[in-house]
């Protein structure tokens, strides 16, 4: 399975359409086998969905997420756990143990001064 995670400064970065890289993990057997930071071209929105496929991505981990993005992603296969900030390899660690839960966060507030972060977490689980 790979696991990518919206990657900036170790963190997560909390706008996916806006990420300039993805953190991708590599998993055997439940462990993390090995990890890579791969950029993603600038991109954008719709493109980011497809480039995720390319590198074989199983599962986003993410802060915020537009309703479509969130479409090319599920036409893609590729499972969305958005509304997570914090710690990049303890969100995957987190993921991995069941921990995490997808909060359906949608970036639909675009415009200057806002801000993807500090979402708060729902009850659906992300697997």
């Amino acid at each position: 399975m790979r696991i990518a995670v919206t990657y900036e400064n170790g963190n997560i970065f909390q706008h996916f359409g806006h990420t300039e890289s993805f953190k991708v993990y590599e998993v055997e057997n439940n462990q993390v086998t090995t990890a890579v930071v791969v950029g993603s071209n600038g991109q954008g929105h719709g493109a980011l969905a497809a480039l995720l496929s390319g590198y074989k991505v199983d599962v986003l981990i993410c802060g915020g997420i537009g309703g479509g993005a969130q479409a090319a992603l599920s036409e893609a296969g590729i499972t969305l756990c958005a509304g997570q900030s914090g710690d990049a390899d303890k969100a995957v660690a987190d993921y991995l143990a069941g921990k995490l839960v997808n909060s359906g966060v949608n970036c639909n507030h675009h415009g200057s001064g806002h801000s993807c972060g500090e979402h708060s977490c729902g009850s659906h689980g992300c697997h």
